[in-house]
Parts: structure tokens; sequence; C-alpha cells
């Protein structure tokens, strides 16, 4: 065990590889910590990816500073922050490194200041800070650590007290937000950060575990799979499929129900799921972080006929490579548009409404910074106009457009899809007028009343809704408003608890990836017929976790 004195440069990269370490050993426990019982939980992945982004700027540093690792792991979190919590992570070592980079060495006081002025960045950069989150697992573990430093004090002390009280504070936050009472869970990027600083302590007293990075194999294939390197995060996981012949010796065939086998999916952490059977033989398809545990359960009934499993997380990857080869400077025009969306339907919907970029992003696929920063760069115009069409991914937006010098960023509060989707009908690429464009855009997004469908991954409340895993849920406006085991009623529910439905006219109806054919004529006669004095135009999104998005306008 040390006792540290003095942090310099050597043992501040060490205190954050070890960071990087904590965070990515506890993922997955940090993403299921999410109120709605919604396969959408990524604070894990949107934090460990942060502070990835730091490291990563730290494998080629020639002199090994204070000030160099300082400077570098900053820039690099800040351009690879991902949703909120990463973001605010960001932020947060934004102002420690700020302070930091000032110094050749730095004792326990002069390290707690340099704390200090991370949780005031981290506040900073939320327009309206609440408490139960974070932020306050930040402040309060700071302010504890601060109090008992004095000039003896070495750096171990610092962050075991930092340590003590963050674990305080992260169970405090459970009583402090209604939300998490409720869903009797502690704040995720509080528990976050809890990994973090608990990684860095370990570094620093017993070193950094062996770790291989940045080895990239030279071996050339049809897929890249130098995309997916051994530093690489399984971001998005495996999509799964195959096909099983139902076998007498297991089960009954003819007693087999599809309905049942996807909950027992469901209970292993699968989402976009789909059982379907011909016969005897059984279809499945699934997004999962361990194929096997489906290929166990499918042997249990059957045997396979074939499998096919693709990281997902490569797949991204080289969309976004080749995404990167595409970037040009457009000839000069008045108007760029940015937009984020998740399915094909969808992307090619806003290309035709006008955006020049659509980044691919949503639920538990977060664009970074960079990713919007890129976009930006390929676009030669006097306004950008950004439509992030995600709650998460609005701190993002907002960063890359403080981080962009080069021209007027405008990012469009739009919370969802259909709320993207609204903005951007309106647009008007021929309007001269920045601030009437503005005005018109943010007026449809307002108008619009905007709902989710998607099947609830556990039994809980909610704003005093009992849910329970296997129905469907139906979300309006960001509140859970019906959960039934009938996508088709849950969904219809919904839309009748819009207050003023009878002065609206238009229905647009997004359907999701795994929606059968037969599921979606069954949605649409049935909208059609119980709202028949509203206009219905259907769109096939291709949006992975939710079944059905809806605009009413």
């Amino acid at each position: 065990m040390k006792n540290v004195k003095t942090l310099d440069g050597n043992l501040l990269k060490q205190m954050l590889l070890g960071g990087a370490d904590g965070i990515r050993a506890n993922i997955d426990e940090i993403n299921q910590l999410n109120v709605f019982p919604v396969p959408d939980g990524d604070t894990g992945t949107n934090m460990s990816l942060t502070v990835e982004s730091g490291i990563a700027k730290l494998t080629d540093l020639e002199e090994v500073t204070l000030s160099s690792v300082a400077n570098e792991f900053s820039k690099g979190s800040l351009f690879g922050a991902r949703g909120n919590s990463g973001v605010i992570l960001s932020q947060f070592f934004a102002g420690l490194c700020a302070s930091l980079a000032e110094k050749e060495s730095a004792d326990a006081i002069e390290l707690s200041e340099a704390y200090r002025d991370g949780v005031k960045r981290a506040y900073s950069a939320v327009a309206n800070p609440v408490e139960g989150t974070i932020l306050t697992v930040f402040r309060e573990s700071v302010d504890y650590a601060d109090s008992f430093l004095n000039s003896d004090s070495t750096i171990d002390d610092f962050l075991r007290l930092n340590i003590d009280e963050a674990e305080r504070s992260l169970e405090r936050t459970r009583d402090i937000l209604p939300a998490l009472t409720e869903a009797d869970v502690v704040d995720s990027g509080g528990a976050g950060y809890l990994c973090i600083a608990k990684g860095m302590l370990e570094a620093l007293v017993n070193g950094n575990k062996d770790s291989v990075r940045g080895v990239v194999s030279s071996e050339k294939r049809d897929i890249n799979y130098d995309l997916f390197t051994s530093n690489s995060v399984l971001e998005f996981g495996y999509c799964t499929e195959c096909l099983v012949r139902l076998q007498n010796l297991k089960c009954d065939p003819t007693a087999f129900k599809e309905k049942d086998f996807a909950r027992e999916l469901e209970e292993l952490g699968c989402n976009s799921i789909v059982a379907i059977r011909d016969g005897d033989v059984l279809k499945v398809h699934a997004h999962t972080y361990t194929p096997s545990d489906i290929l166990v359960l499918c042997q249990k009934y059957g045997e396979f006929l074939n499998v096919k499993i693709e990281n997902m997380s490569l797949q991204h990857s080289e969309r976004k490579s080749e995404a990167k080869k595409d970037i040009k400077r457009n000839p000069h025009k008045l108007y760029g548009v940015v937009t984020v969306a998740t399915g094909d339907g969808l992307t090619a919907l806003f290309e035709t409404l006008g955006a020049d970029v659509v980044i691919s992003g949503g639920q538990t696929g977060n664009p970074s910074t960079e990713e919007f920063l890129e976009a930006f760069e390929g676009l030669n115009a006097d306004h950008i106009l950004v439509f992030p069409n995600n709650s998460n991914i609005m701190l993002t937006a907002r960063q890359a457009a403080e981080l962009w010098k080069k021209g007027n960023v405008t990012v469009i509060p739009t919370k969802t899809l259909p709320q993207g989707y609204a903005a951007l009908s309106v647009f008007n690429s021929a309007l001269e007028d920045i601030d009437m464009q503005v005005t018109d855009i943010l007026a449809a997004k307002d108008g619009v009343r905007s709902g989710e469908l998607t099947m609830a991954i556990r039994d809980t409340t909610v704003d005093g809704t009992p849910i329970k895993c296997g129905e469907y849920i139906g979300i309006l406006d960001g509140k859970i408003v019906t959960s039934l085991d009938d996508p088709v009623e849950s969904l219809c529910s919904m839309i009748e608890k819009i207050d003023d439905l009878d002065e609206r006219e238009l229905i647009t109806l997004f359907v999701g990836a795994d929606v059968s054919e037969e599921d979606r004529v069954r949605m649409t006669e049935e909208i059609e017929d119980r709202f028949d004095e509203l206009e219905l135009q259907v769109y096939i999104g291709g949006q992975e976790i939710y079944d059905y998005l809806i605009s009413v306008e």
C-alpha cells in the first residue's frame, strides 16, 4: 500500500488507466440501473467510451508530464463524450484537468482543488442541474474529502475519503429523486463515477493490470475486423439469429409457445426479439451480449439448422468508418442540417426532408461529440441546424456546438424521433431569416405529441403505473401511461390519453424493425377504425427497441 504525497504525469496516467478499467468492468451492472423497464440503459457504455476516448489520446504521448496527460485526456474525453452521463463526466474531467495542467506536480490539497473545479464545470454544463444525480455524488464526495485534508495528507487519503463519501452519496440518490425511489435503484451516472474512482485508487495503490492496448491486426478481409480491436468495447452486443428444429425428445412441438420462449429470452437480457414458429421450425432473432445463453436455451427445445452471430459494434464501426471516408466539403449554402436517427426507413425519410447528414444513433447507440463535429466539417453552410431526436443525445449535440469554432450552430431540442420528424418537416431551405426559421421549427416541435411503444423487461411501478415484464409499454411525451399484454390495445389506449386529441388531425406511425407484416396491418387497421376522424400515414422506420413510434399533430 502506497502513501503517495505528490501526483505527477506518470501517476495521473496510471490512475486514469485504472479508472477506465473500473468502469469497463462494470458496464452491464450500470446499464441495468435504468428507471424505465425498457432495454435502453446505456449509461455504463457511454461513460466507459467517454473515458476510453481520453485514454486513447495518452497512447502516443512523447513526454509524460502532468500538463500533457491532463490536456490530452481532457481533449479526448470531450470529443469522445456520449450521452448525458458521458458529457457531464467529460466536463468534470475537463475542469479537473484544466487545473492540473497548470502544475508540474500536485499534492492532495491541490488535487482536491482540481476536483472542485471539475465539480463546478460539470454543474455549469447542465442548464438545470438536478440533485440526486451524478452531480450530487461529485459534489458531496469532493466536499467531504476536502474537509479532512491537511499538509500531511496523501493522494491515497484523498481518493479513499472521496470514495467513502461517494458510496454514501450514491445510496442517498435513491431517496432524493422520486423516480429512483419508485424504481428502487441508485443513480446510474453516480454509480459509474464510483467505479471510475475505485479503479483510480486501485491503480495508484497496486499499479495497472496487464492489458494489451493498441494491438491491431494487419490482416485484410472483406469485413474490416481491425475496426474492433482488443481495446474496443462491445457497445452494441451481438445480433444472433438461428433456425431450430423443435425435437420431440425435448419438447412437444405442437404445444410450444413462441411468447413463452420470447419471455425466456427477455429474462436472459436479450432485446429486439423475434420468435416465429412454422410447424416444428423455430426462427429466432435477438440482440444480446452473451449469444451462448441463447444457444443453450434453444437447445433446450431442439437442434440447430443454422446459426449466425454478428458483432454489432463492428458493424457500427464500419458504418462510421465509411461515413468518414465520404466526408467532403460541399458547395456553400445557407443551411446545413444534421440529424440523428436509427433505422434505414427513418434515415431515408429525414434525408428526404432535407437532412444533409443523418448520424446513426438513438437508444443504446448514442453518437459521440466527435461524430457531430465530423458531420459539421463536411458542411459548407452559414447556419447549421442540429436535431438530436433523443433526450440523451442533447448534451452531446450542445457540447459539439460549443466546440465548433467555424460557424453558427443551432441545436433544436428535439427529444424524440417523432419530434424531429415534425420539426424537420417545416424546415424551409429558402427562408433567409434564421430567427424565423428556428421559430417555425420550434413551434412544430412543441406542437406534436410523441409516443413510443416497447416491451417491459422487468416488473416495476413507474409514476403509479404498475408494469409487468413482457407487457407493452406506451410512453407518451416521456411518461409511461399504458402497460398491457396486447400491443395494439396499449398503443391505442396511449393515443386516447392525449387530452386534446379532438383538436388534432394527423397520426404518423413509424413501424419498427422487428414488427411483422401481419402485426403492422393489424395495428394500422385498428388505429384507422378507432380514430377514424384523424388521417393516418405509415412509414416503415426500421428502428430498434421501439416497435412503434407515433407522432400526433
